[in-house]
């Protein structure tokens, strides 16, 4: 038994270390993890999945569906592949473009065989357009212009080859390589620029551009200006010495200048580090957001399969629902949890009310907080403002007053009508009284 949850064990951690690469677009890194956990676990129904939607991300369609079929014979109900499957199987026409793109890629690997490297570059970008998260396609693409030096082709593809797939080892290398042809560049034109090259009759000369003769005849007209400047120094002082108090000032200049650039150079890369920061906020932004949407549609799923099955009760379906953030859905989820909600919620607020009520008659605060606060969220105005009204008393027993104003200040604003009003008001004056009473003896 102990070897079995060490086993799982494994297998979650691994879970867990691949949906956090995937999270920072490291999707190499995902995908070794992900193996790993499946390797500790085939049955690991999450790891599976995830390890599906990684190969989407990258462009891997085949693969993709190739692990969500074996996750869907693994688990044939309350599974997130099933949707999953149907959602690629859905849009025909995407899919057929997706295979026709994989088709063209293939084509250009033959291209590049039989060096007909423009044919490739030609179609590789019809197969980029088609589908822009193929990854392999963007490596090849940017292989070609490294070999065709056209470098900043190769830079563009590169890192979009990056954005990808952080730490892809094929995309790493690549970029690798193009930094030495940098660097290489860069090297044959400073030497370029050492030397000078010219023709005597049929033989053309290379020869340094600073020869050792000019160095030497430089020196010496060095030497004479020394010699001339000591033997007149007592008569042309007072001429020489403004001259150079005027160079002094202008190195004085020169270096502020320096300076000033310095500090200008600073100043961009605090701005750069700042814009970067903004991005990596950004970005864990729209991971959460990436997150709350998956759960959500994944509850959604879910409810809808418990509900098609006629086996769950309603409490339970609605404890699923209210996970569900209906505003990161799309049109189609948006109408189905309406569609859910108006079916399921009714019975359960009725359940979870007569539960509250009875709670806290019983002074069971705790377990009244917890059920009509379901109810409110599932219809703040049930009964009435009866729910409302119940839950204010349930957190002033539980000794929360702030959230038991919340609440009461609720019904007086909306309910202002009902009979639950005025005793709402009372109980507001109350933890008033109560609040101005403390404030008085901490002074």
């Amino acid at each position: 038994m102990d070897y079995t949850k060490k086993i799982v064990y494994q297998s979650n951690y691994w879970y867990n270390d691949g949906l956090r690469k995937a999270q920072i677009r490291d999707m190499s890194g995902a995908i070794t993890s992900l193996r790993r956990s499946l390797q500790f676990n085939r049955e690991n129904i999450a790891a599976r999945n995830l390890l599906g939607l990684v190969y989407y991300g990258i462009g891997e369609v085949p693969e993709a569906l190739v692990e969500w079929i074996i996750s869907k014979n693994l688990r044939r109900r309350d599974n997130i592949a099933d949707y999953y499957i149907k959602n690629v199987q859905a849009s025909a026409k995407e899919l057929e473009s997706i295979n026709l793109a994989i088709r063209k890629y293939n084509q250009c690997l033959g291209y590049c065989q039989q060096n007909g490297e423009d044919l490739a570059v030609i179609q590789l970008k019809q197969v980029i357009s088609a589908h822009p998260s193929f990854l392999k396609a963007y490596q090849l693409l940017a292989l070609i212009y490294l070999h065709t030096e056209q470098y900043a082709s190769a830079r563009e593809m590169l890192r979009t080859a990056r954005k990808l797939d952080t730490t892809n080892e094929i995309t790493l290398k690549y970029m690798h390589e193009l930094m030495q042809n940098r660097k290489r560049r860069r090297r044959r034109a400073e030497k370029k620029e050492e030397a000078v090259e010219y023709s005597l009759g049929n033989e053309t000369i290379i020869q340094p551009k600073h020869s050792r003769l000019k160095e030497m005849a430089g020196q010496l007209a060095v030497a004479n200006i020394f010699i001339g400047a000591a033997i007149g120094a007592a008569i042309i002082w007072f001429l020489v010495a403004p001259a150079v108090n005027q160079s002094r000032s202008d190195r004085m200049n020169d270096q502020m200048r320096e300076y000033s650039d310095e500090i200008k150079a600073l100043e961009a890369q605090v701005s750069a580090q700042t814009r970067t920061l903004d991005n990596y906020r950004a970005t864990e932004v729209d991971t959460q957001q990436a997150q709350t949407t998956q759960s959500s549609y994944e509850n959604l799923v879910t409810v809808a399969d418990q509900y098609s099955s006629g086996e769950y009760s309603y409490t339970s379906m609605a404890d699923l629902l209210l996970g569900v953030s209906r505003d990161t859905l799309g049109t189609w989820g948006q109408s189905q949890y309406d569609s859910l909600a108006a079916s399921i919620y009714p019975s359960a607020c009725e359940s979870y009310f007569a539960a509250g009520v009875e709670a806290l008659n019983a002074a069971n605060y705790s377990g009244a907080v917890e059920a009509l606060d379901k109810v409110v969220r599932m219809d703040e105005g049930y009964s009435g403002g009866q729910a409302l009204y119940c839950l204010g008393q349930a957190y002033m027993g539980n000794g929360d007053n702030e959230n038991a104003s919340v609440y009461l200040q609720k019904i007086v604003d909306s309910y202002g009508d009902s009979e639950y009003a005025a005793d709402a008001q009372t109980n507001l004056d109350t933890i008033s009284q109560a609040a101005d009473a403390a404030g008085e003896e901490e002074e």
